[in-house]
């Protein structure tokens, strides 16, 4: 674990993996897949806060996040 703390904790990850059909999950894989959230949810709020400032507010919407996601997982997250 580096010295940055992390945004996401280990227990709704694994959960998330069960949830999805895993019978047992590693820790490598809750860490591995924690990275990848947290990665991508930093690049979908950066998206977000363009299209806010894009809009004339300091304040990032709902909707920012939607369509943020909307554009950052075109093709995964539902429209």
């Amino acid at each position: 674990m580096s010295i940055r703390e992390n945004e996401l904790s280990s227990a709704p990850i694994h959960r998330l993996i069960k949830k999805a059909g895993a019978t047992r999950v590693s820790e490598d894989a809750a860490e591995e897949l924690r990275r990848v959230l947290e990665t991508v949810g930093q690049i979908i709020a950066k998206e977000a806060i363009g299209l806010a400032q894009y809009a004339g507010r300091r304040t990032v919407k709902r909707e920012d996040i939607d369509r943020a996601a909307k554009t950052v997982l075109r093709g995964i997250y539902p429209s």
